[in-house]
């Protein structure tokens, strides 16, 4: 069940590295700071994008895309990538960049992680001329809202932020805490499991997290509730934390939070 409640509101170019195995996706590589390149899984829909989503994954972010085996493959957003492109979105799922082949732990409140996050969305913009939502999962989020409070240039047009880390966890050093909130000015949707039992992103946090968004240019809460019976770990993707039994409501409703307000208006999913 959905509750949605709506608060306050007031250039590089793709080169195509292999097709991922198992896959409809292609990996692409782009340079992103000097000497330092990044890779990202670019999904199509069939149709014209009415908008892009960069799909920004949670635990260490690493997908491993030269590896052949793709690395959290059972995270909400990953797992979900092709969900969102049939929702007529240009999908784009971010690897860690060339420099931090273990991961982005320590790395997604950094500049030079919005530095490449800059870069990514360029090229998207190049591949469609449409809006770009940075959209972050569990530590994603981090990436997410580190991403739109320091691009004042070449930033996102909006972000989307699901199951936010307000709370450090014992192996992630980062949370949301470490991001300048009040600097992020972008349309910002709050996507949360009223039963995430994850000690990193308690619901009750999502209170002073909209608080902190005053700055937004809009700012919405969706509140999910149910779903399946959780088959992982209270902090991983298949339990109320990444919505597990919900993946197509969650999906259609982040699909229909990015999209243009003339398409959200005329209730297209």
């Amino acid at each position: 069940m959905i509750r949605a409640r709506r608060l306050a509101a007031a250039g590089a170019l793709l080169a195509v590295v292999a097709p991922y195995a198992g896959a409809a996706d292609d990996v692409r590589t782009i340079p992103s700071r000097p000497g330092v390149t990044q890779s990202f899984l670019l999904v199509r829909p069939a149709e014209r994008p009415t908008a892009t989503v960069v799909l920004l994954a949670g635990g260490n972010g690493a997908l491993h895309l030269g590896s052949g085996r793709l690395g959290l493959a059972g995270n909400f957003l990953v797992r979900n990538r092709a969900r969102f492109a049939e929702h007529g979105l240009l999908v784009a799922v971010v690897d860690a960049p060339s420099d931090r082949p273990d991961g982005l732990d320590g790395f997604r409140t950094t500049g030079a992680h919005a530095d490449d996050l800059r870069a990514v969305i360029a090229a998207l913009r190049e591949e469609a001329a449409a809006p770009v939502w940075l959209v972050g999962t569990s530590m994603g989020t981090v990436s997410a809202a580190n991403a739109a409070a320091r691009l004042r240039t070449g930033g996102p047009d909006g972000i989307v932020l699901s199951s936010t880390v307000t709370r450090q966890g014992r192996e992630r050093p980062e949370s949301i805490g470490d991001v300048r909130m009040k600097d992020i000015q972008v349309s910002t949707l709050i996507v949360h499991h009223r039963q995430d039992a994850c000690r990193a992103t308690p619901y009750a946090d999502t209170v002073g997290l909209m608080r902190d968004l005053a700055g937004a240019s809009r700012r919405e809460l969706l509140t999910f509730e149910g779903g399946a019976t959780p088959q992982s770990g209270p902090c991983e993707g298949r339990a109320a934390h990444g919505y597990v039994g919900l993946d197509a409501e969650v999906v259609a409703a982040i699909a229909r939070g990015s999209r243009p307000p003339r398409d959200r208006e005329r209730g297209r999913v």
